[in-house]
Parts: C-alpha cells; sequence; structure tokens
C-alpha cells in the first residue's frame, strides 16, 4: 500500500497541498491514505506525520513530494526512515527520485546517512576547535561567572581572613555550589593558604 503525506508551513500566506496531493495521486497513492500537516518543518508535533507514522505497515511505502516535506533536518529525516526500515515499511521522495525499495535509493539513503555522519562530526570538530581557541585566549567555555566584581573581592577577602565557605555563603547569599565554581574559575585558594578554615 502507497501512503502519503503532505507538508505546508503555517506561516505567510495561506498555502495549499494542492499541489503535492496531485503528486501523490498521480504516483499511486489512494485519497483515503492520506496525511497532512500545515505546520512548520521544525515542529515536533506535527499530528499528521505522527498518524502517518502510526498507519503504515510492514510491506507499505511511505510516499512524500519532497525530502523536506517530512524531516526538519538531514538527521531527522534519517531517523524517520531508519524507524520505518525497521517497521519494514519502504520510503519514496519523488522529487529526488529516492525509492528505498529499488537498490539505486537504498544505496542513496545510505549516502545521506554517510552524509549526516560528516556533517556531525564537522560540528564537533567546530565544537572542540572553538573551545581550545578560546582556552588559548584565556576564556573558559560555560556560562559567565555568578559571582564577579567587588562582590567576589569581597568574598576571597573574606576566605583569605579565615572564614568559611558556609559563613560565606550565609553572609553573601549566595549557594554553596557557586561558590566552589567562581572560586575554580579564580584559582583560590592560593598554596599558602588551607582550603577551608572554620569560623
Amino acid at each position: 500500500m502507497l501512503v502519503g503525506y503532505m507538508r505546508v508551513s503555517s506561516d505567510g500566506d495561506r498555502q495549499s497541498t494542492d499541489l503535492q496531493r496531485d503528486a501523490l495521486l498521480a504516483a499511486g497513492v489512494d485519497a483515503r491514505h492520506l496525511f497532512e500537516d500545515h505546520a512548520s518543518g521544525a515542529k515536533d508535533d506535527r499530528l499528521g506525520l505522527a498518524q502517518a507514522l502510526a498507519f503504515v505497515r510492514a510491506g507499505d511505502v511511505l510516499v512524500v513530494w519532497k525530502l523536506d516535506r517530512l524531516g526538519r533536518s538531514l538527521s531527522h529525516l534519517l531517523a524517520i526512515v531508519n524507524a520505518l526500515k525497521e517497521k519494514h515499511v519502504a520510503f519514496r521522495s519523488l522529487t529526488e527520485g529516492m525509492d528505498t525499495t529499488t537498490a539505486s535509493g537504498e544505496l542513496l539513503f545510505h549516502v545521506f546517512g554517510a552524509l549526516a555522519q560528516y556533517e556531525r562530526a564537522l560540528a564537533q570538530e567546530r565544537v572542540v576547535a572553538g573551545l581550545a581557541a578560546a582556552r588559548r585566549r584565556g576564556r573558559i567555555g560555560g556560562r559567565p561567572p555568578a559571582i564577579t566584581g567587588e562582590k567576589l573581592e569581597a568574598i576571597i577577602a573574606a576566605l583569605d581572613g579565615g572564614m568559611s565557605k558556609a559563613a560565606v555563603c550565609r553572609n553573601f547569599g549566595v549557594k554553596r555550589t557557586t561558590l566552589i565554581e567562581t572560586l575554580a574559575r579564580t584559582g583560590w585558594p592560593s598554596p599558602s593558604l588551607p582550603p577551608d578554615v572554620p569560623t
């Protein structure tokens, strides 16, 4: 059985699924087996897509007019098609000519999978390189420090004067975890001072 899925964005002028519907019907999809969404592709809660994925059974083929009608990204598209494969459901995109029921379509799908993996590796590489560059410039990744300026100077002075961390937290109104993280960033205590002296 051929099952069709259509989507148009809900943004801007009213859009119609007529073009997609005509293409899917011409490809042999029964009008009773069409599902549609009027929603952005970035949305996770697309009711029509959820219904289509729940409707298909082993041996069926999910058909779309174009790849970008199904997935919000390449990785999302691949996740959906892999989920279909686990149910023994094939996938066909009319515009790109992808059809996992054929050897060439299956090959194209694997190429897409390799590209998605390459894209993830590049993204991870950029993050690691960015963090390394920031460290070389003296910046540390993550959230900005919660305690800065005169307040931080007063806290360090109090600790150097013998006040315990617990007392600092009470007197300055800071959480212990926030204090510890901030002190770790500053390198306190100095080697000549004990880490904590009870008051």
